[in-house]
């Protein structure tokens, strides 16, 4: 059998090896879960996946820090926008120009670094938000300042995020810093447009603007040629917003034009989709209406927070930068996605689905994908009720494709009155799907035995102490029972597989291969067993997709066709 095996890994101490589900049922007692997909650690990457042995990409948690505290002798403007129970703090002109001081004086940062660090957080928020796929073509208006040097960092690691994005600079400076970065833009060959090039609607070439223009210690009215490029981008709040037609927004620390503190003051002026404040939101920023509120400059440290008494949020794991304020709500009926792959023909699989299975795993595995052996597990009850849950494979051959649980889940009970159910591996990233529905039995004792004790101490502990759909007085009798073991087995004995803990093996007898294709005219190709001679062989019974269209003359199986859309 192909096996999944976990490598050694550090010891877990004081935590469950596996996530930990609370379920409020109708009744008062709480139902405690380990959830199957995450029994794993956390692993290493393998740059290239042995077909016998394959590497597991972890399913793990992002840790995110609380709000620092600020203290009641601050000094910045903390005006009840909230994130969690925490206000943030917004900075006046003087307190950022004195922040910019400090940092650029006594804590030793040179002007360059903050640009290099302004201008990335700059590019990563708008990777957050809009995908290079559909809004690749990126315009960057670019000031004569610091404000225009960190639009060109930006456009810089725009390309390199695989976005096209074209530089506008009429006013460039002959500072070494400045024309540095020109150099680095132009040597990979990114276009510098002059203003007359620009079309007066920028909507007819780009998806998105960045607007770089002018930051917090710009004073009085724009001059030729940045007012113009203002009221461009202005007029653009008069076409409907989410429509093809309409280019996003983004702004560089402040909508250009608006007062640092007082904001849009003549309401006329832009209105961006997007604004990434830096280091810590102005005071303008409070006028914002925009979706997306950014916050980037991965690089304030406790002496400055604490002089100024700066509210901020934490940033997630090790991005550089994090929303301010709550996602905006979605049109759920709107969302959807052009595929784009290749054909999916018949004369380009395999014969049996389970090696076609393997071939299409291995390019999962070393895509990088985030578990690619994550699958979705349908059973059904004697009655008809249907339930799903993500479950780990750990292991396929030509027998079936296995899993480890416990016996006492729901999942088990469906199994032990309707032995059938189905498997869906979704592997987005490279438009794929597939689906495979079988009979399922137990694993021999042995299997299990086997591969319980290939696990990491922390998921041995955890599967003996985690009895699913079990009701529980409270969390802390999970706890207690896991530290109980651990104790009890800390001098490396043999810990005993639980009888109530094992594998399960779902027998296909049939696999659906699904590839994403444009104006969702997806490719499925469906295997299923025959008997022929007296010997059952796989045949591919069902194509659903314009390809096989296509190469009707050239097949010999018995197709069907029916509509994919």
């Amino acid at each position: 059998m192909r096996m999944l095996r976990p490598k050694a890994l550090r010891s877990m101490s004081s935590s469950l090896s596996q996530s930990i589900k609370l379920l409020i049922p109708h009744s008062t007692a709480t139902v405690i879960e380990a959830a199957d997909t995450a029994a794993s650690l956390r692993v290493p990457r393998r740059a290239t996946p042995s077909h016998s042995s394959l590497p597991l990409s972890i399913f793990g948690r992002r840790a995110y820090s609380s709000l620092s505290q600020c203290p009641p002798s601050r000094r910045c403007f903390s005006l009840g926008v909230k994130m969690g129970e925490e206000s943030i703090s917004y900075l006046t002109q003087k307190e950022a120009a004195e922040i910019d001081e400090i940092l650029m004086g006594s804590l030793g940062f040179s002007v360059d670094q903050l640009m290099e660090l302004a201008g990335l957080s700059v590019a990563a928020s708008i990777a957050e938000v809009y995908n290079s796929k559909d809004n690749g073509r990126i315009i960057v208006l670019c000031g004569p300042g610091n404000n225009g040097g960190d639009g060109l960092v930006a456009a810089r690691h725009l390309y390199h995020f695989g976005y096209r994005p074209f530089i506008c600079y009429p006013k460039r400076t002959a500072k070494p810093l400045y024309s540095g970065l020109v150099t680095q833009l132009e040597s990979l060959s990114i276009p510098f447009l002059l203003v007359e090039d620009l079309p007066q609607n920028l909507s007819d070439r780009f998806d998105i603007i960045v607007d770089a223009m002018f930051g917090f210690s710009f004073h009085g009215a724009p001059r030729p040629p940045f007012d113009d490029l203002i009221q461009r981008i202005a007029l653009l709040n008069d076409i409907e917003k989410n429509t093809r037609s309409s280019p996003a927004v983004i702004s560089v620390d402040i909508p250009s034009g608006w007062h640092v503190e007082e904001g849009d003051i003549n309401g006329e002026g832009i209105k961006p989709d997007m604004l990434v404040s830096l280091t810590a939101p102005k005071l303008c920023a409070r006028k914002f209406a925009g979706p997306h509120h950014f916050l980037g400059g991965r690089f304030v440290p406790p002496s400055i927070k604490d002089k100024f008494g700066l509210r901020l949020p934490a940033y997630p794991g090790t991005s550089m930068c994090v929303r301010i304020g709550k996602t905006p709500t979605v049109n759920i009926s709107a969302l959807r996605e052009n595929y784009v792959s290749p054909e999916l023909l018949e004369n380009q699989v395999l014969a049996d689905p389970t090696d076609q299975f393997c071939k299409w795993f291995d390019e999962a595995v070393a895509a990088g994908l985030r578990e690619p052996n994550a699958m979705a597990l349908s059973t059904s009850s004697k009655v008809g009720k249907i339930s799903s849950r993500m479950v780990l494979l750990k292991g396929v051959d030509k027998q079936g494709f296995v899993w480890y649980t416990n016996y006492g889940s729901r999942k088990a009970q469906d199994l032990s009155e309707n032995p059938f159910a189905a498997l869906l591996f979704h592997w987005n990233s490279l438009n794929r799907q597939v689906r495979v529905e079988g009979s399922v039995e137990r694993v021999s004792f042995e299997e299990s035995e086997k591969y319980f004790h290939s696990r990491p101490l922390g998921s041995q502990l955890g599967a003996i102490v985690s009895k699913q759909s079990t009701p529980l007085s409270g969390r802390e009798v999970l706890h207690e029972a896991y530290r109980e073991l651990e104790a009890k087995y800390a001098d490396g004995s043999v810990i005993p597989k639980p009888d109530y803990w094992g594998g399960y093996r779902l027998k296909p007898i049939l696999f659906e291969f699904w590839q994403g294709q444009t104006s969702r005219l997806h490719d499925r190709l469906q295997y299923s067993l025959r008997e022929v001679e007296g010997r059952h062989s796989w045949h591919i019974d069902l194509a659903v997709n314009v390809a096989s269209i296509k190469g009707l003359n050239n097949t010999t199986s018995d197709l069907h066709f029916i509509s994919s859309l």
